[in-house]
């Protein structure tokens, strides 16, 4: 997949633009403020409908403007595509592909394969569990849409659940039958989701632990565990043990729903015990082994984009970095940074053709 052309209207801080694009790298240098991350979110919407710092749908809208517009050009497979994210204000998203308007977001997913890597990825060591959970559900979806439809259900389910824990509290009244109508159906739900999530785990793994000990050239041990409830216990018998644990939280205490995984260098929590650089190394080497997975499961490069990488990376793991892109055929990459002659220098050595935007 190649993006050839991109068209902003009113898209955040970027009044009105337009983009032609090289195959394989493609630079926005500028201070930082001036829509460097805007432009590389932008084309993150072309591919997965909403923005990956998940804000609001209106803060895509220009202060002041009524509207806004993405329009990508794209080509696949020798075929040209066209795809318009558009959004009003007060009203819901527009996606359209080749003219024809999205009924579901869902079905646009996984069309356009794109991995971003971003300052912000530091949430997924700094943050809470659902930071983590929403990373592999968002890698496993771009390829599996019976895994989206089996999480979008869950996740429905799950909803209405608490809500009448809620309703059972506020009236202080109970009715464990009721109740067990969605108990049974979180069960049947959580096998599949949760073999799923293991199987990916499975695979993902050692596509990260090769991406690391590359970058890192083998100077630490890391290391990504799988935990969940469901790993020696069904769903329903963990349902029937907390039920008076639920009712009095009222919301759902188990479930696949609290997976989590745990980030490890040299058998500690990388979170307290890693340098600035080491966890940029792995959420790098995270990113880079989602592409490889997509990549793998696709059979299509997908679209890289690195925003402001280089900052907190030593020298050595730089080179290391840029010496995988040069190597291998990572398809078409996107950066941003605010220094124009590191990044001249970086990319001239990899020998290939290059655009940089000035913004």
């Amino acid at each position: 997949m190649i993006l050839e052309k991109l068209s902003l209207i009113n898209f955040k801080n970027i009044e009105n633009n337009s983009l032609e694009f090289d195959d394989f790298i493609n630079c926005f240098i500028g201070e930082n403020g001036v829509g460097k991350t805007n432009v590389l979110d932008s084309i993150y919407q072309l591919a997965m409908t909403k923005s990956y710092f998940g804000s609001k749908l209106s803060q895509s809208i220009k202060h002041d403007c009524d509207f806004m517009l993405i329009d990508g050009k794209f080509k696949k497979d020798q075929k040209e595509e066209h795809v318009v994210n558009s959004l009003k204000r007060g009203e819901k998203r527009v996606v359209k592909r080749n003219g024809k308007k999205y009924n579901k977001f869902s079905d646009h997913i996984g069309f356009i394969s794109v991995v971003m890597i971003s300052p912000y990825d530091i949430d997924l060591i700094q943050e809470g569990s659902s930071t983590r959970r929403k990373f592999i559900d968002h890698i496993i979806s771009q390829n599996n849409k019976l895994y989206l439809s089996q999480l979008i259900n869950y996740n429905k389910i799950l909803s209405q659940r608490n809500a009448l824990l809620k309703f059972f509290k506020k009236k202080n009244t109970f009715d464990e039958k009721v109740l067990k109508v969605y108990d049974n159906q979180l069960n049947e739900l959580s096998k599949p989701i949760f073999n799923t999530r293991s199987k990916f785990m499975k695979n993902f793994v050692p596509l990260f632990l090769n991406r690391y000990n590359t970058i890192s050239q083998h100077k630490e041990a890391v290391n990504i565990l799988f935990q969940s409830q469901l790993i020696n216990n069904s769903l329903d018998s963990l349902l029937t043990k907390s039920i008076e644990k639920d009712r009095h939280l009222q919301f759902t205490s188990c479930g696949i729903h609290k997976d989590d995984l745990i980030f490890e260098i040299d058998n500690h929590p990388i979170k307290s015990f890693g340098s600035q650089g080491q966890q940029k190394s792995f959420l790098i080497s995270l990113k880079l082994a989602q592409f490889d997975f997509l990549k793998n499961e696709s059979k299509s490069s997908p679209i890289l984009l690195f925003d402001d990488i280089f900052d907190k990376l030593d020298n050595g793991r730089v080179k290391q970095l840029m010496k995988l892109v040069n190597e291998e055929e990572f398809g078409q990459l996107f950066l941003s940074d605010t220094d124009l002659s590191r990044t001249e220098k970086i990319i001239k050595e990899l020998n290939r053709d290059y655009k940089i935007f000035k913004l």
